[in-house]
């Protein structure tokens, strides 16, 4: 279980697994950085798709290395979470840890779809949905299982809709 500062539509909070899983299933879901392409479809994938979420009694919840100022902003824009979903940062990667993923250090050179500078590590792109009772039910990534950022989000509401 974890809290963590996030932000929807742009406003921060505390995010809490615990009051979320009280609520019914979760989709957490950890990607390298806002602003980047893969990352940017899966949010807008889970934007469009998250009606049908709703509707299977899930919460989503999307988590990277990025500071929470720069998810305020990716949280809100139109274009990626569209206000729809909360996304939490993970600076230090400790969240990351406890569901053994490790940051993957900073590489310079990396310029986000803006222009700037990513100067966080990346955590690697891994879905878990986690049932109502906060056991993992499902495990992918797009490193082991191959699959790209907008199917993590379609195996994903397959999967919730099941519990």
């Amino acid at each position: 279980m974890f809290t963590a500062r996030a932000s929807l539509a742009g406003n921060e909070f505390d995010f809490s697994l615990k009051k979320a899983l009280a609520r019914g299933p979760v989709v957490l879901y950890f990607y390298p950085s806002a602003y980047t392409g893969g990352c940017d479809l899966e949010a807008h994938t889970f934007a469009e798709f998250k009606d049908k979420f709703t509707a299977a009694g899930a919460t989503i919840i999307g988590v990277s290395a990025d500071d929470i100022q720069r998810l305020k902003s990716f949280s809100s824009n139109p274009d990626y979470c569209a206000g729809k979903f909360p996304v939490a940062s993970d600076s230090g990667g400790k969240i990351a840890a406890t569901y053994g993923l490790k940051l993957i250090p900073p590489q310079s050179g990396v310029k986000d779809v803006r222009g700037e500078q990513v100067t966080h590590g990346f955590i690697p792109r891994t879905t878990f949905v986690i049932n109502k009772n906060d056991k993992i039910v499902a495990v992918f990534s797009s490193e082991t299982d191959h699959i790209s950022p907008d199917e993590h989000v379609k195996k994903s509401l397959e999967i919730v809709k099941k519990l």
